[in-house]
């Protein structure tokens, strides 16, 4: 145990002589640092969150609401505030005595009660402006004339200079559909799929579930709508993912590949220390509320609250449900090296380490000869086991002394890193590289990523990079958005030297890479060595392809005037058919982020249209004109679809939300139990091998009906 005193900052014992104290006056110095780094950041956070708080308003408003109370009032004799001042006037018990005084401070109550009113009434017409949805049904650059005088009004309010978060309390909750409504979109979406025999029960379980216990579900339902935030978020992440017991590796966490074309840098280090020093600064930006919101057609923002998970986050593993720890700082990184664990700080007090400064740390891990510890390099790959077998061995081996103090310093650290042994890249003429590092983005090994953080940053040895990501915190355009930055700052702005090193100046005294210290018994490492099994099972039975398409891009189909998702959707639906030979229920997702802390709805893309239409692909008697008629009917129903789930008028999030509630309630409902174990044969994020030539095929054809209409 004797590591373990490396986390004790000081000791003491009682002697003859009297109290000694050992002081370890490095680790009292990074206590101190700590400590004015937390409330640095804290006033920081505060500071931030209260001008986003008033935002369209700038805190320098509050006085110039004040003087101007005071000028009307004290000055000029007029009152503005209907009698409110005098009112305030009298409730002060000194008036009599010091009426010029009691009159300033009754002016300044005033001045910022209507400082506030302001605020208010600016966040609250906001969110009635964004409630309305018409401008999504306006066709394309054709808008009526209410969607005209909703824009006027929009841009009037919504100010010039928005931080991350200024929307959040002006976007409109989740509306929470009719129950008829959605069983009505349920049925029509599973017409194409079923005979007349089937579908006439299915109708019939539908309308006894309407008249029955269904609307007892709804209305405890529609309560929730009133008291939460969002309906469906929280028991979303709860029974979608965090509840979840198969292992979060390749059924649960998703990977970003690196930008294959380019590659700023051969050498490891420097990549890391480039790209990492460029994710630092873009979570700086995030905490100062830099990024600007998202905002559809200039106008509409786009629910920010899954940016704050991106860093310091953890997945805690429990025995029967995880949980999500986000922690509001962490000044280090944590990086895995041929099966050591070292930690890395990456501020020098509160200001980030150079890029040159990084890329030395880097290159000390890289050079550092010392050898795991028995069980230590096969660790993560309990990240990667079954939940409840994690949580359970967490339990036992991980909750006190050395191993809970490592075990610590993973899970608080901003993100995790992987220096891989690995060499992938693009060739186009082997299509097997970028199958195989999609592969290791996904899995790697089993135990080189650390499944449980927010994301894990993997960098190959010949210096190309991805990560691994975590789903419960938050969906792909989150984490796609902070890669798109880094990668950006780190080809485009900050580049390189001529030799491939980072651009700085390496300074005294950098802060020390400390490797993490390990205590585990051989029953723990006889469970970790079963699990590195059983994850290496799941591995290889993943088959990872790639399609990577070069011929032409969404231009083509837009100068078709189709929308390109729906093109891809119905190309799709053409490769199962011709596939399989049926159609199946497929899923697409859509996101749900005009509302606050909304995430995903079910694009259902098989519909009566999308089957008429690929039917007559595969019937030589019909005509190209006839098809083309047919591909743009599907494709206007799937947008039009594709809307109603962004608008919060899908399908399956609110019966799922439904089925909760039948759970909670301990009451079964065939109808629930019907629809929830629909089998997705088709989920268009992913397909099997053998599709991938049908789709290349489909793809093709489509652009062949375009073509022989243009007369090409």
């Amino acid at each position: 145990m004797a590591e373990a005193h490396q986390a004790v900052a000081f000791t003491f014992q009682v002697t003859h002589d009297g109290l000694e104290v050992d002081f370890d006056h490095e680790v009292i110095a990074s206590i101190w640092n700590s400590g004015v780094r937390s409330l640095y950041k804290n006033f920081q956070r505060h500071w931030h969150d209260l001008k986003a708080g008033i935002y369209p308003l700038e805190p320098h408003t509050l006085l110039v609401c004040i003087l101007l109370s005071w000028g009307l009032r004290a000055g000029l004799g007029i009152d503005m505030s209907l009698g409110s001042v005098d009112h305030i006037c009298h409730l002060i018990p000194w008036i009599h005595f010091l009426p010029v005084f009691v009159l300033y401070v009754s002016c300044t109550i005033s001045g910022v009660l209507a400082w506030i009113g302001l605020i208010l009434f600016t966040r609250y017409s906001l969110k009635i402006l964004f409630i309305y949805q018409g401008w999504m049904n306006d066709p394309r650059g054709k808008f009526s004339m209410k969607t005209k005088f909703w824009a006027i009004l929009v841009r009037f309010l919504k100010g010039k200079n928005p931080r991350l978060y200024s929307y959040q309390g002006s976007l409109p909750k989740l509306p929470l559909p009719k129950l008829r409504d959605t069983l009505k979109r349920y049925l029509i979406s599973v017409r194409p799929l079923l005979n007349d025999e089937d579908y006439k029960n299915l109708e019939q379980l539908a309308m006894d579930f309407e008249k029955g216990i269904g609307k007892r579900f709804q209305r405890y339902l529609w309560l929730k709508s009133w008291w939460a935030t969002n309906y469906v978020t929280d028991w979303w992440e709860d029974y979608v993912y965090l509840k979840g017991r198969l292992p979060i590796m390749v059924n649960s966490n998703f990977y970003i590949v690196d930008a294959i074309l380019t590659k700023p840098t051969n050498i490891q280090a420097a990549r890391a220390a480039n790209c990492i020093h460029a994710i630092f600064e873009f979570r700086e930006t995030i905490e100062k509320q830099e990024v600007k919101p998202l905002l559809v057609n200039g106008l509409v923002p786009l629910c920010s609250a899954q940016n704050e998970r991106i860093f310091n986050t953890t997945r805690i593993p429990g025995v029967e449900k995880d949980h999500l720890q986000h922690w509001h700082d962490s000044s280090h990184i944590v990086v895995f090296n041929r099966g050591k664990f070292f930690k890395l700080p990456c501020y020098r007090k509160r200001d980030l380490i150079n890029q040159a400064e990084l890329e030395v740390m880097f290159t000390k891990i890289l050079e550092d000869q010392s050898q795991p510890t028995d069980g230590e390099e096969h660790l993560a790959v309990l990240t990667a086991a079954e939940r409840t077998v994690w949580a359970q061995t967490r339990i036992k081996y991980f909750r006190k002394g050395l191993n809970k103090h490592s075990l610590d310093v993973i899970e608080k650290a901003a993100f995790v890193v992987s220096l891989d042994e690995e060499e992938f890249q693009y060739d186009p003429n082997d299509s097997s590289q970028m199958d195989q590092w999609a592969s290791h983005l996904l899995h790697g090994n089993c135990y080189n990523v650390w499944f449980d953080k927010s994301f894990t940053f993997i960098i190959l040895k010949n210096g190309h990079v991805g990560i691994n990501v975590e789903h419960s915190w938050a969906d792909a355009p989150i984490t796609a958005y902070m890669w798109e930055a880094t990668l950006h700052k780190d080809s485009r702005v900050v580049r390189y030297k001529e030799d491939g090193h980072c651009h700085g100046t390496v300074r005294d005294n950098l802060p020390p890479v400390t490797k993490l210290k390990w205590e585990l018994p051989d029953e723990c490492v006889k469970t970790i060595e079963s699990q590195l099994v059983a994850a290496q099972k799941l591995a290889n039975d993943v088959d990872l392809k790639l399609i990577i398409w070069s011929e032409w891009g969404k231009g083509f189909i837009k100068n078709c005037k189709v929308s390109p998702d729906a093109f891809i959707q119905m190309a799709l639906q053409l490769a199962y058919y011709r596939d399989s030979g049926e159609f199946s229920l497929t899923y697409e997702a859509s996101m749900t982020r005009l509302y606050r802390e909304g995430r995903t709805e079910t694009v259902r893309p098989v519909t009566m249209e999308s089957c008429a239409f690929v039917r007559a692909m595969e019937d030589q008697t019909t005509s190209t004109g006839e098809r083309i008629t047919l591909l743009r009917a599907a494709c206007e129903v799937h947008t039009q679809r594709y809307k109603d789930a962004m608008l919060g008028k899908g399908v399956d999030r609110h019966l799922f939300c439904l089925y909760v509630v039948s759970r909670y309630l301990e009451e079964d409902s065939k109808f629930l139990e019907k629809v929830l174990s629909e089998p997705w044969k088709l989920s268009t994020s992913q397909n099997s091998e053998r599709m991938r030539n049908n789709i290349i095929r489909a793809v093709g054809d489509l652009r062949t009906l375009f073509d022989l209409t243009n007369g090409k």
